[in-house]
């Protein structure tokens, strides 16, 4: 079955999301608390109802660093981030690190790959853009350090 998709300029590229859902099901991911770090709109809502679709709680989203820098350097409890590396042309690596400073693991998107990642971020999971909610769960679950499948 092919799923349907979205395509969307991002950065002056055109990015396709597939937009298949997953059904809520008792996972390793329900009631995690995920930072959505995304600066296009639809991308983010997108995001958003994959990971309720996973039963995961959505904090944020934020759509630009200075809020996003908030929320991972504040007091909400966070348990897992996905980051958009590239933040209206700006890396996210800011809030990267006051994430790290909290041991808050998180997942990178990006339609680049990990061709955009310092040295320090290796290691963490990539969501290269196009991706299915399957992809996402994985990669969560990766940077959660629960099994994949």
């Amino acid at each position: 079955m092919v799923e349907p998709t979205w395509a969307l300029p991002h950065n002056g590229l055109e990015v396709s999301i597939d937009i298949g859902r997953v059904g809520r099901v008792s996972t390793s991911l329900e009631g995690r608390r995920v930072l959505l770090v995304e600066d296009e709109a639809m991308i983010a809502m997108l995001l958003e109802d994959m990971l309720g679709d996973l039963g995961c709680q959505v904090v944020g989203p934020a759509y630009a660093l200075a809020p996003a820098l908030a929320l991972a350097a504040g007091e909400a409890a966070i348990d897992v981030a996905i980051l958009d590396l590239n933040i209206a042309g700006r890396p996210v690596f800011e809030v990267a690190d006051a994430l790290r400073a909290r041991r808050v693991p998180m997942v990178f998107s990006s339609g680049y790959g990990e061709s955009g990642l310092r040295d320090v971020d290796r290691g963490a999971p990539v969501l290269g853009k196009p991706f299915r909610a399957g992809d996402l769960a994985a990669a969560l679950r990766e940077a959660l350090g629960a099994p994949t499948a």
